[in-house]
């Protein structure tokens, strides 16, 4: 499969890890990417206090410091300055473990195939290793993805990160949230769009260190749980209209 991919000239592809106080973690997640599918990773930190930044920069990776905390902000600078690379395809993924980088091809395959724009992996529809995702998430993913479904005819089982899509059909979506709830408006913009968009079962870790900034307290849960329900809302009051959802498919 590597001579294949070095012989045939393919879209360049970047992958993105947003992170905050990984240093336990990061290292392996970068030493899993299978680099003959990546060529450049960006690992994209949001004020680390421990050594995140040393050991990702030890690794190979691309460090980018963002000045704000955001999750949605370490994203989007993130998919900014691979789009400035050259990069064609994105891969975002956590960079705490959970995410399982050995997937990234099955993610991408489907986008160089020509037969999708937007891959999304299902830990709900994957293997879950036991106390790697609570209840309320699975639980959560499911309603906002059936919500989904009833508002722009595509349903979602998760709103989980490790995700591929076309830069140039990202940077399409006007994406705006910078918090949580940068995954949820990626899916429905995206929905919106009539992206071409598969949904992936993919298998899911526990964390390899550290604690979860969201699942981890009551506080993180509530203050993601507000921003994803105000992100669902503000973009489904947009009041776009069904001329402005035909005409931004056309340019896809």
């Amino acid at each position: 499969m590597r001579g294949a991919l070095e012989f045939v000239k393919r879209p360049r592809i970047a992958a993105i890890i947003p992170v905050l106080d990984e240093e336990g973690a990061i290292g392996p997640v970068l030493a899993a990417i299978p680099r003959e599918w990546v060529d450049e990773v960006f690992v994209i930190d949001g004020g680390s206090r421990d050594q995140t930044v040393a050991v990702a920069s030890a690794a190979g990776a691309r460090v980018l410091v963002v000045a704000e905390r955001g999750y949605g902000r370490a994203c989007a600078s993130g998919a900014a300055a691979a789009i400035e690379g050259g990069a064609e395809i994105l891969v975002f993924l956590d960079g705490d473990g959970s995410d399982r980088p050995e997937m990234i091809p099955s993610l991408v395959q489907p986008i160089l195939d020509g037969k999708f724009d937007f891959v999304i992996g299902s830990r709900t529809r994957g293997v879950r290793e036991k106390g790697s995702m609570g209840a309320h998430q699975a639980l959560s993913g499911y309603v906002i993805g059936a919500a989904v479904g009833l508002v722009y005819g595509k349903r979602f089982t998760d709103m989980c990160a490790f995700r591929a899509i076309r830069a140039d059909a990202l940077a399409r979506l006007g994406m705006r949230e910078m918090t949580y709830g940068w995954n949820l408006e990626m899916q429905m913009r995206a929905a919106r769009a009539r992206l071409r968009i598969l949904e992936l079962p993919v298998p899911h870790g526990r964390r390899l260190a550290g604690h979860s900034k969201v699942a981890g307290t009551f506080r993180g849960t509530l203050k993601a749980g507000v921003r994803i329900s105000a992100t669902f809302a503000r973009i489904v009051c947009e009041g776009w209209s069904p001329r402005h959802v035909s005409d931004d498919a056309k340019h896809l």
